[in-house]
């Protein structure tokens, strides 16, 4: 007998983990960051509602913090088995979990300055660079189409086309096949390939739902909109913010800047990405060429796609807050991409009552982080705990979403020989549901399970 128990990503987008046992083995798909409301997210991602010590081995989807974030937390509480990813997964989320533990490090102690002002006593990071440290050594790279052995399961990697690196999980074990998409990239989406439809029949396919209610606009629109953007604000002497995901997103936008720019569609405007994380992400693509569609592979023949004449990578603190002392109009690339931690943050108490700048996201705002309520319009907001009238202006573009939207999801489930049922995660409640009942009328069982529901395949 298997089972199913969903534990993060249930209704919600962040904190991706969902527990598999077999015999006496127990799998965990992913375990990511909860990120929302700070006191929330401490007790979700400290606590674990399982023992990991009794955990066998991690299957990685991909690099992002919702996704491997918490890998830390999991080995400081006594997980001490192989976190099994593709080879760029393993060079991301190395990355990205020392960048965590570092901002976690920053973060707390800024914080703690305005706490013991208010006489509050201080915060302690979730987890040490040493934690992090411990969960790398434990990364084990499997490429993709190469089986690998977990108890009695055996397992595949498809390219999702999410991320670099991003994976779809197919689990063979008793006779039934588990396939988890983790998350799902978009058809035609600029850099990397796109997502594969593995071959095998699911008898539970457990998938994402991100944006399982709506439709994307095209790439091609997205950029003419940023162009619109940068125009509008370096016409008005502002600064453009642009918070993005250090992997993936980053790559994608300093991509279309650097398109952008050679055609003559934006001006010749200083641009930094100010995220050493990112800067290193960066250096990571140009080793992976093996996951690039065709014109990256072109791009990259005739130089850097992700550089530029006016694009800078910005890696130490100094060189961070020199920009803010900056008069002229320029772009900031930063992380966090939901404004929840990072550079983004001081960048944002510097520029946010300044009607001339602009902020433009270019990511999905989970519900009850920073960047959901700027998206919101709600003003004032508490940045490091201090409030702020939000002056800026606030931009949504949604086109470089990395997710597969409705009619891809519905497209990529009907390339698949067969699948018993579906369970959704990694979507709120109202994507989830919404694609539950456009798949429903097409004669698929699909559940929409909540937090701890476990269920028998």
């Amino acid at each position: 007998m298997i089972t199913v128990t969903f534990f993060g990503a249930v209704r919600t987008v962040t904190g991706s983990m969902h527990l598999v046992e077999t015999g006496d083995t127990r799998l965990l798909l992913d375990c990511g960051l909860f990120q929302g409301r700070r006191a929330d997210a401490r007790r979700v991602n400290s606590e674990f509602p399982f023992s990991p010590s009794s955990i066998d081995t991690v299957v990685l989807s991909h690099a992002h913090l919702d996704h491997c974030g918490n890998l830390p937390t999991l080995v400081q509480q006594g997980f001490r088995g192989k976190i099994l990813c593709t080879p760029a997964t393993r060079d991301l989320a190395a990355l990205i979990l020392r960048d965590s533990a570092e901002i976690q490090h920053q973060d707390v102690n800024f914080a703690n300055k305005a706490r013991a002002r208010q006489g509050q006593p201080p915060l302690q990071p979730l987890y040490t660079i040493d934690d992090a440290e411990q969960a790398i050594r434990r990364l084990s790279p499997v490429p993709y189409h190469q089986t690998f052995q977990v108890g009695p399961a055996t397992g595949v990697f498809y390219d999702a086309g999410h991320i670099l690196g991003s994976a779809v999980t197919v689990l063979a074990v008793e006779g039934r096949t588990i396939v988890f998409s983790g998350d799902l990239g978009r058809t035609a989406a600029p850099i990397i390939r796109d997502p594969e439809s593995p071959p095998a029949a699911a008898d539970l396919l457990i998938m994402e739902a991100t944006y399982g209610d709506r439709r994307h606009e095209p790439f091609e629109r997205g950029g003419r909109k940023l162009a619109d953007v940068v125009r509008g604000t370096v016409r008005r002497g502002g600064t453009i913010l642009i918070p993005a995901f250090a992997v993936g997103r980053t790559q994608d936008i300093t991509y279309t800047l650097h398109r952008l720019q050679d055609g003559g569609k934006i001006p010749p405007v200083p641009t930094f990405v100010d995220s050493p994380m990112a800067t290193d992400a960066t250096a990571i693509f140009r080793q992976h060429p093996e996951v690039f569609d065709t014109e990256t592979l072109a791009r990259l023949r005739s130089g850097d796609p992700f550089g530029g004449r006016d694009i800078r990578y910005v890696r130490s603190v100094e060189e961070s807050k020199e920009l803010n002392a900056r008069h002229d109009p320029f772009i900031v690339v930063a992380t966090s991409g939901m404004c929840e931690s990072g550079r983004i943050l001081h960048h944002l108490r510097h520029h946010v009552g300044d009607p001339q700048s602009s902020l433009v996201f270019v990511s999905f705002q989970a519900a009850d982080t920073l960047g959901r309520r700027l998206v919101d319009g709600v003003t004032p907001v508490r940045i490091f705990d201090e409030s702020y009238e939000v002056r800026l202006q606030v931009h949504r573009i949604e086109s470089y979403s990395a997710h597969a939207d409705r009619d891809e999801l519905v497209a990529w489930v009907g390339r698949m020989p067969r699948v018993g049922q579906i369970c959704l995660v990694h979507g709120e409640e109202q994507q989830c549901t919404a694609l539950a009942r456009y798949l429903s009328r097409r004669g698929i069982k699909v559940t929409v399970p909540t937090r701890g529901q476990r269920i028998t395949v």
